[in-house]
């Protein structure tokens, strides 16, 4: 009878193991569509293995190396075996990411993959410009490469979803993320995030299968870029038509691109943190947009609606966070630690977390981790990708594209390239740290090509150098508050020595690499330290000065633009950048680049924007103090959006309209004539600026609504015919209806924001 028992108990446990070995190969067969297999695994998930895909960890011991013991390590990393990790990030390179893929796939009950995440912001190891610097370059298909570069180096390190691209736009320079977006508009913000998305993921959600391509994430959900007075972390308070019109359009074109998730915002938004706002992230995002991939929170955003006073403790933050549709929590730990109880007292109803369990599975089998979950892992093309030839050869192009030239007095540039003495002034001339950028965590400290290396290859010139001044002072890292040399003026006899007995002078000057970014706002906007006194002096002695500036938002320089013949906007362009701003000064590639943020004239007139309102009182018809402007600067930026310059000239005339009555449904026609009159072949970015006259809400005095990048050669016309529709005539009401409204409009069309042809047209 005993034995009887002992062998019927055996049959039933092997039956058991058998049976639940069968569903497990289930969800692993890939003729079933991806919704059945979600929906297989997820029959087998317990609460604890759901509430654990929701959990994301930062990288937190040497993977190859022994277990963890002691402390929050070896916490997490019994999380990871016990399959309470759904993701992790900062795990980088290929026998890295497949030892802790490897805990997760085998020593698991479910085997389920894990989805690495990393800041791929602009590059991985080979770096292309900084975003901001990409958007100047208004070349869609470029940014697009880039992107593709960055999502070949990642993968082959074995990254399989990138933190970008921010979509936020933002029009206070003060901000250090401005280094991070595209600019103050939506519309040329929406093109670029398509561009990047693509570029990440490809065109298609296919084409994720690819071990090539990574998922990408819009961020930040929603309104970060107007974070009050440019200020990090800060509260945001904006209309409704701000958000709709301005902030929101550039999310749902990542979202009509197929974007696979978004990071929700540190900020506020109408007194609701944005990791809580259930409007942003169930009503808009996956209710009215159809969202169906994850949204990820920032890094501890869960947590931190605490200190917003939003939230009383751990369990209270969690529970509005995942009602409000915040699928995953990085680095808070709260889920992990209070959803299971949540859903056990009824506070969290178990439909919320499936609904995102589903949505985080989705992307990982879409991203084929299923089938192959070692699949980013291969070390030999981890080797041969990144730094490769092919890579370094599309960050330079991407570099030169992003250059934009603000002055040239005199013809003074391009450089000749022989018989000329140069005197090259400025440390960050001679950086290789710097002009990396912000956001590069992954790539090697001085890897960049200077300045004073790229203009050395031109050998038929006397170039000779001085750095008249150091930047900062001690330590620069991506961590540490930047302390700047305002003291030590001891080069600068050295610097006016090699410029008084030279025919030009390229002052280097600008922002150091870790001057932007997250957590470096600023309130002063000019040259920091002691490079305005330099270049003041250096001007006393020989004014034919170039001066090529690095940084990563726009600058306060008024003197400059008065004083100084030729100003080159050079950012930080990345691990080419002196290759790429020695061919734009000496003249073997023509700057093209417009800028995508207006200059302010001083930090005193941000935030500072084109597409702004007029006021009752725009001008000065009584000739008295009372209208809109300010007694001590003119209102207008110092140098505005979509401005830049170009070693030859562009002259527009015949603009025309197909009809000047149009209906609501119908396309319009603009064409314009564009000529290269002067003496080099070129590249022009032509712009249409769109204003409703009169309309239900007021609108913008002007707004972008179309662009084409268009190579000329020298004396060449083209006629360049841009369209509008419906798509472009209207407009985001205070609810977030669409509205198409008869009227007047006007149209400019030119090769700036300031200034263009001019006409109109009637809409019925």
């Amino acid at each position: 009878m005993k034995n009887n028992l002992i062998l019927a108990t055996t049959i039933s446990t092997l039956f058991a193991i058998t049976t639940m070995n069968a569903q497990k190969k289930t969800y692993l067969d890939k003729t079933k569509p991806i919704e059945e297999r979600i929906d297989l695994l997820m029959k087998q998930m317990t609460l604890d293995e759901k509430v654990g895909q929701m959990n994301q960890y930062n990288g937190f011991w040497e993977v190859t190396g022994p277990a963890p013991k002691g402390g929050d390590a070896e916490t997490k990393y019994e999380h990871l075996r016990k399959g309470w990790v759904g993701s992790m990030l900062s795990v980088r390179g290929a026998k890295n990411v497949k030892a802790v893929q490897k805990i997760a796939v085998e020593e698991t009950r479910l085997g389920i993959p894990l989805i690495i995440g990393f800041d791929v912001i602009h590059g991985y190891k080979t770096l292309s410009p900084i975003p901001l610097a990409e958007a100047a370059s208004w070349d869609l298909e470029a940014i697009k490469k880039s992107a593709q570069v960055a999502a070949d180096e990642a993968s082959a390190a074995g990254i399989n979803w990138t933190f970008g691209p921010m979509v936020d736009v933002a029009r206070d320079a003060r901000w250090g993320r401005v280094m991070e977006g595209s600019g103050e508009d939506p519309f040329l913000g929406s093109k670029i995030a398509v561009a990047r998305i693509n570029g990440f993921q490809g065109e298609k959600v296919e084409d994720l299968l690819n071990v090539n391509t990574i998922a990408a994430c819009a961020k930040h959900f929603a309104a970060y870029g107007f974070a009050e007075a440019g200020k990090e972390y800060n509260t945001v308070d904006i209309s409704n038509s701000t958000l709709y019109n301005v902030v929101l359009p550039p999310f749902k074109a990542a979202n009509d691109a197929g974007v696979r998730t978004y990071m929700n915002s540190f900020n506020i938004l109408n007194g609701v943190p944005a990791t809580g706002s259930s409007f942003l992230q169930r009503d808009i995002l996956k209710e009215k947009w159809k969202f169906n991939g994850f949204v990820v929170s920032d890094w501890a955003s869960v947590r931190e609606m605490v200190n917003h006073g939003f939230a009383k403790d751990a369990a209270d933050a969690t529970a509005k966070a995942v009602i409000a549709g915040s699928d995953m929590d990085m680095e808070a730990h709260y889920y992990v630690a209070e959803l299971v109880n949540l859903v056990k007292s009824g506070k969290v109803k178990e439909s919320l977390i499936d609904d995102a369990v589903h949505r985080i599975l989705r992307v990982k089998f879409e991203l084929g981790l299923f089938d192959d979950p070692y699949k980013y892992c291969n070390e030999a093309r981890e080797k041969a990708v990144i730094g490769s030839k092919t890579n370094n050869n599309v960050v330079l192009d991407m570099a030169k594209k992003s250059i934009v030239l603000l002055k040239n007095e005199n013809n003074l540039l391009p450089l000749k390239k022989s018989g000329q003495k140069i005197a090259l002034i400025g440390a960050l001339a001679n950086d290789k740290n710097s002009p990396l950028g912000s956001w590069r965590i992954a790539s090697d400290d001085n890897t960049a090509v200077s300045v004073l290396e790229g203009m050395q290859q031109y050998k038929d010139n006397q170039l000779t150098f001085e750095k008249g001044t150091d930047v900062t002072i001690g330590k620069t890292t991506f961590v540490d508050e930047l302390v700047f040399n305002t003291t030590d003026k001891s080069g600068f006899e050295a610097a006016k020595n090699i410029a008084k007995g030279a025919d030009v002078v390229v002052m280097v000057l600008g922002e150091h690499g870790f001057q932007t970014g997250e957590g470096r706002s600023r309130t002063d906007l000019n040259l920091p330290g002691n490079q305005q006194e330099l270049l003041e002096e250096i001007y006393k002695i020989n004014p034919n000065i170039v001066l090529v500036l690095n940084n990563g938002r726009p600058l306060s320089i008024p003197w400059a633009s008065e004083k100084i013949p030729a100003i080159v906007e050079a950012w930080q362009l990345g691990t080419q950048t002196g290759n790429a701003v020695a061919q734009v000064l000496y003249g073997d590639y023509n700057p093209s680049g417009k800028l995508p943020m207006s200059f302010p004239r001083n930090v005193g007139q941000c935030p500072i924007y084109y597409n702004n309102y007029n006021t009752g009182r725009p001008v000065n018809s009584d000739k008295n103090v009372f209208w809109s402007h300010y007694t001590d600067v003119e209102k207008t930026p110092l140098f505005p959006f979509g401005f830049g310059l170009s070693y030859t000239t562009f002259d527009y005339k015949n603009l025309k309209l197909n009809k000047v009555t149009f209906v609501k449904g119908e396309t319009i026609e603009v064409s314009v004539e564009v000529t290269n009159s002067g003496n080099y072949d070129g590249k022009e970015v032509v712009q249409l600026y769109l204003h409703d006259v009169a309309a239900s809400l007021a609108r913008p005095v002007k707004e972008l609504k179309g662009f084409e990048l268009v190579k000329l050669k020298k004396g060449e016309t083209k006629t360049i015919t841009l369209t509008l529709t419906d798509k472009e005539l209207g407009f985001f009401d205070n609810d977030g209806n669409y509205l198409v409204e008869s009227g007047t409009f006007k149209i400019m069309v030119g090769g700036s924001s300031d200034r263009g042809l001019e006409s109109s047209f009637e809409l019925k």
